[in-house]
């Protein structure tokens, strides 16, 4: 019997690779700029979608200067006007950083707020959602905005109305969320390029080593002093 998940995960991948080339450029470009000019990455996913945060943030083969943004309550009042804005008065995001939120729908305030809050502290704005489902809701705050609309860059994920996305029979709903397949492969792809771009200007980018081969313990300590001061606060 056919196992519909990996014909689906490749279709979706090449729409991705077809459709979100330009902005990955531009999503790396960005990246690039902020870790010549020492700033960090970060990233911030409510629910689910923090599952993208951490796929930046903090992993072997993956930048060093960047820090996951994590809301304590763990997105339990996402829908809730006024709880990022407070929030973010406690996270440190400055003006040479770029802030990736990752959001399926794009309309609640949670993540709204952090965007907004992030840009007027000069940080740039990268938002990774379903643009078909974002242009098909209404937000939920008050500025009317959903959050690709507050973006430098935008990627789709590319995924279908709803995130879930196979039928299958007896169920009267779709099964299989597929958006935090192609949220990883673009925050890879733009990792990717970012790192080219950088050694093509003879800048050796700091990546992490893994922790699991020798000497990668030591080479990484090395590494993150550089950059403790900011990466261990909120």
């Amino acid at each position: 019997m056919e196992n519909k998940v990996y014909s689906v995960v490749e279709d979706l991948i090449k729409q991705v690779k077809e459709t979100q080339a330009e902005n990955v450029e531009k999503t790396a470009r960005i990246f690039a700029e902020t870790l010549k000019k020492g700033g960090l990455l970060q990233a911030f996913g409510s629910g689910h979608s923090q599952a993208g945060a951490s796929e930046l943030c903090h992993r072997a083969g993956g930048f060093i200067p960047t820090k996951q943004i994590k809301e304590p309550a763990g997105g339990a009042y996402e829908g809730i006007e006024g709880v990022g804005t407070s929030f973010m008065r406690k996270v440190d995001v400055r003006a040479n950083d770029v802030v990736v939120l990752i959001s399926n729908s794009g309309r609640n305030p949670l993540p709204i707020e952090i965007g907004l809050r992030s840009k007027e502290k000069g940080a740039k704005i990268v938002v990774i959602t379903s643009l078909a489902t974002s242009k098909n809701v209404t937000s939920k705050h008050s500025s009317g905005k959903k959050l690709y609309e507050i973006a430098d860059v935008v990627l789709d994920n590319c995924v279908v109305e709803g995130d879930a996305s196979i039928d299958l029979e007896g169920l009267d709903s779709k099964i299989c969320g597929m958006s935090s397949i192609t949220t990883a492969v673009l925050i890879q792809a733009a990792v990717y390029r970012a790192a080219q771009m950088l050694l093509e200007e003879g800048i050796v980018p700091p990546v992490f080593m893994s922790q699991n081969v020798d000497g990668g313990a030591e080479y990484n300590e090395k590494l993150v002093d550089k950059y403790f001061d900011r990466l261990y606060h909120m």
